[in-house]
């Protein structure tokens, strides 16, 4: 499949890796970092075409969001969040998409998706607020989708809990600045959003679960298979595959590294046997983990191109092949790094820093393992899985 964005993305390689260190001193992306990615065309994959989108196949995003994190995981790391809103943003009423992108089909979108706000009914919409962590390049974006709970007439999440997602432009959120202070992927800037007693209009609300059933795309008369592919397997896509491509940047710059250098016993990398092992079974493993995670939304996606309904003990299974994927490749990074030696770990070699962003995009919570198996092991046994947060982003 020919792909002019991930060619566009290889033709920018040195740029996106040269404002690595300043999207971390910053704590954002800088504003090189966020031109490239408007310029190449990566966060507009996955846009409808009425608005200059590519509506391109998810394998194809995801392997540009792979090349994008290969050459700085911050950079990445946005591509895959940021660039995976539009296709939501799909399946939104048309008031808002002409909102966002009538006047600027270049406007990106924020998130995060917890359900961390309240949403208090009133005529014609509702009073929203909410204080949420974790709101990935925030700084370059104009609106937002915000996780929340419906609530009653007092503001007090209804019972049962329902979810929602919530769509607000920027002048009715607040940016916490210094809230994102971290170990890796401090170039994200994924910082703190605040809402207080924003008047949302009932158009620019979703209810989660017309992502989680399909229905949100058919509704929304949506034809190209890209946007019938799950929800659960779409969005942890662009972040499963941002750690992939960090671990491959880090396997590459060890490569380069290793080549001429001589151990302190004097011993050339390139006669040391047991290094040499080790960088080819890690290499072999992140590998294994890119044909993994590509192999599996191709499947998904084909099956919704054929008219496939996609159940919750399949969806399952693709959560823990891109959970699965996540740690393996993270898991053979450390091996390479392990084998870099002191200096390897200077804060002026990018090793260290491609270790650092992929350990923490691996604690994302798409990436925690437990209710994952351990549901898709219950389905594969043929067991229903109790109702509850085990059944959450599944």
């Amino acid at each position: 499949m020919s792909n002019p964005v991930l060619t566009a993305v290889e033709e920018r390689a040195e740029e996106i890796a040269a404002a690595a260190a300043s999207n971390e001193r910053l704590g954002r992306l800088d504003d090189r970092a966020a031109k490239v990615l408007r310029e190449t065309g990566v966060i507009k994959m996955l846009q409808p075409a009425r608005y200059g989108g590519a509506e391109a196949h998810p394998a194809e995003f995801a392997e540009t969001v792979m090349k994008v994190a290969s050459h700085d995981g911050s950079t990445g790391w946005v591509a895959g969040i940021v660039g995976v809103h539009p296709w939501e943003m799909a399946m939104a009423d048309p008031r808002v998409q002409e909102e966002i992108w009538g006047e600027d089909t270049d406007t990106w979108i924020a998130s995060p998706y917890a359900p961390l706000g309240v949403l208090k009914p009133v005529d014609g919409g509702y009073i929203f607020n909410g204080h949420w962590q974790f709101s990935s390049g925030t700084d370059h974006c104009d609106w937002i989708f915000l996780g929340a709970f419906m609530g009653d007439e007092e503001g007090n999440v209804a019972q049962p809990p329902v979810a929602y997602h919530v769509i607000l432009p920027r002048s009715d959120y607040e940016i916490v600045e210094d809230s994102w202070d971290v170990v890796g992927l401090r170039g994200t800037g994924s910082k703190d959003v605040i809402v207080k007693d924003a008047f949302v209009p009932s158009y620019r609300v979703i209810p989660f679960s017309t992502m989680l059933d399909g229905s949100a795309p058919r509704d929304a008369g949506l034809d190209n298979p890209t946007y019938h592919v799950p929800f659960t397997t779409a969005f942890p896509l662009g972040i499963t595959s941002a750690v992939i491509g960090i671990c491959e940047g880090a396997l590459a710059h060890h490569m380069a590294y290793q080549q001429k250098r001589v151990q302190i016993t004097g011993t050339k990398i390139k006669d040391d046997p047991y290094v040499l092992f080790a960088i080819s079974e890690a290499a072999a493993e992140i590998h294994a983990s890119r044909v993994a995670l590509l192999d599996n939304v191709s499947r998904i996606y084909d099956k919704v191109a054929a008219g496939v309904e996609i159940g919750f003990g399949e969806r399952a299974v693709s959560r823990r092949t891109q959970v699965a994927a996540a740690w393996r490749a993270v898991r053979a990074m450390d091996e390479v790094v392990a084998r870099s030696g002191g200096n390897g770990l200077r804060m002026d070699n990018p090793i260290q820093r491609f270790w650092r962003d992929g350990h923490m995009g691996m604690v994302h919570a798409i990436h925690v393992p437990g209710a994952v198996f351990h549901v898709s092991a219950l389905t594969e046994l043929g067991i229903e899985p109790p109702p509850g947060p085990m059944r959450s982003m599944i």
